[in-house]
């Protein structure tokens, strides 16, 4: 018998067909990156599934607010003031409690803070590019921040990527971990976008557009953006390196 308490229903099996594919020529580096042989599925090792895991206590005031903590309060960054939030849920659609969730995206410019990025748009002397949060007993996150401008990339003649957010999502220890990104609603560039276009089925795609939410939007302050995180199951969000959820 199952106790009607506990009892979620049937397991939701994994939809691997889902997950973008690992060659595709739009995609010109997926040709030397796809692998070529069948992949392996190999069990987990006790110190992926138990450790190392991250320091609770190491997030800092600001580390979720992108517009601040790279100047630690000191000066703002320049750009459209955004609020990026959401949940992150299991397949069942309960909270995922205190997760550790990470984020990282060029400036309002365009342009990423690292030495390989040679983009022409300039540096923001006052964003960083990144933070990090810790998900609430409801598994809620937020992130105030800057709308990322477009960027050129060298894939065929003329190619740009969307305005996006990359996301990173813990579980129990860093052997645990997801990746995936954002893209905000009415961006014309999603369609355009090589990388975007691995993921073939259309609505898998959409659940990776965030769509403007005005209930959380401030006046004269910042627009809003909801971007739930949901891990396997029938609404699962796609992550780069894995076909399935945490």
């Amino acid at each position: 018998m199952t106790d009607p308490a506990t009892d979620l229903g049937p397991l939701i099996p994994r939809n691997r067909a889902v997950h973008p594919v690992p060659y595709d020529p739009g995609y010109k580096t997926s040709m030397t990156r796809s692998p070529n042989l069948p992949l392996l599925s190999m069990e987990s090792t006790p110190s992926e599934e138990t450790g190392p895991r991250f320091g609770h206590g190491l997030l800092a005031e600001l580390d979720n607010n992108l517009i601040l903590n790279w100047t630690k309060g000191k000066a703002a960054a320049v750009g459209e003031r955004i609020l990026v939030h959401g949940r992150v849920l299991d397949e069942n659609n309960r909270p995922v409690p205190h997760t550790l969730v990470e984020v990282w995206q060029a400036n309002a410019g365009g342009r990423y803070r690292h030495i390989k990025d040679t983009y022409f748009a300039p540096l923001d002397p006052n964003f960083g590019g990144c933070g990090r949060t810790i998900t609430d007993e409801q598994g809620y996150y937020e992130f105030l921040t800057i709308r990322p401008g477009a960027y050129p990339w060298p894939n065929r003649a003329n190619d740009w990527r969307p305005s996006h957010i990359h996301f990173s999502v813990f579980g129990h220890s860093f052997g645990q971990r997801l990746i995936s990104q954002l893209y905000f609603q009415g961006d014309p560039l999603i369609d355009m976008c090589p990388i975007a276009a691995t993921v073939k089925d259309r609505g898998q795609l959409d659940q990776l557009v965030a769509p403007l939410d005005m209930t959380k939007a401030r006046p004269m302050d910042f627009l809003a953006y909801k971007f739930d995180i949901v891990l396997r199951g029938r609404r699962q969000t796609m992550f780069e390196n894995r076909p399935e959820g945490m």
